[in-house]
């Protein structure tokens, strides 16, 4: 049975390929500073568009070195229902479809289908 058995040559921990003449892209090193002093740099592509503010993990968001704090972006206000039926309709063409339910509810009118 030994002599039946297969020979493996590690194919999930090796690599057969070299990185002779492999070239990686291009990049630059931006600092951060944290609020408690903490500087570190982060890598990015020379194309990529360098965030102003980066999370360090453990020491909190780093602001970007050499720069200001950023302006805190206005948050675009959640739209309810109410907001999503007035794009639909108006408040007079609500208000006839509420009176017509109420009395259809009331027993005063029978309902269309």
């Amino acid at each position: 049975m030994s002599e039946r058995s297969l020979r493996g040559t590690q194919l999930g921990s090796r690599s057969l390929e070299s990185e002779v003449g492999v070239e990686p892209a291009p990049r630059q090193h931006v600092e951060y500073v944290c609020e408690d002093g903490y500087t570190f740099t982060v890598p990015f592509s020379i194309d990529a568009e360098v965030p102003a503010t980066w999370d360090s993990g453990a020491h909190g968001i780093g602001v970007r070195s050499g720069e200001q704090e950023p302006d805190e972006e206005p948050e675009k206000a959640a739209r309810t229902h109410w907001d999503m039926l007035l794009e639909r309709r108006s408040f007079e063409e609500l208000q006839v479809l509420l009176d017509e339910r109420l009395a259809i509810r009331r027993g005063e009118a029978t309902p269309e289908i």
